[in-house]
């Protein structure tokens, strides 16, 4: 069933915002309870690599809105949605519960359609895409550097 968003649910490309930002983050639930997750949380489970997997997924998705007109104050929160998922959720056991229950993506999403409904969405142009891809692959690259380091400390 698909539920209203109040976006142009028409565009294949939004649809597949919403529908990748839920597999992230709610897709599946844990049988006789009320708790939802996603790929996100089962691929943070592998240590170091899932965390920048997922940080990969959600840059992609940010991307994707900004292409579709998130602005720079609804960018600037996304970014900081996925830096604190990633920063927390590379913590072992206590980042795999934040994982649980933060949900990046879908925030990501509700942000993107609140500023869609409030008619500020005037489409991105060249420079915000370039601005957002050189903080992901900072980011990115932060995550992997960390993890190496991580990786070198255990094995020596």
């Amino acid at each position: 069933m698909e539920r209203d968003t109040g976006l142009e649910m028409s565009n294949p490309r939004i649809v597949w915002l919403d529908r990748v930002s839920s597999l992230m983050d709610n897709r599946f639930r844990i049988p006789f309870t009320n708790i939802r997750f996603g790929l996100d949380f089962l691929i943070g489970l592998a240590p170091g690599i899932g965390d920048i997997f997922s940080l990969a997924i959600s840059g992609a998705l940010v991307l994707g809105m900004v292409r579709y007109g998130a602005g720079g104050r609804v960018l600037l929160l996304m970014l900081g949605n996925i830096l604190l998922d990633t920063i927390v959720g590379s913590v072992p056991v206590l980042g795999d519960i934040f994982d649980l229950t933060y949900r990046s993506n879908r925030r990501n999403f509700e942000l993107f359609r609140a500023h869609h409904n409030e008619g500020k969405n005037k489409g991105s142009g060249c420079g915000m895409l370039l601005a957002v891809l050189f903080v992901l692959i900072l980011l990115l690259g932060l995550a992997v550097w960390s993890f190496l380091r991580v990786a070198t400390w255990v094995l020596s």
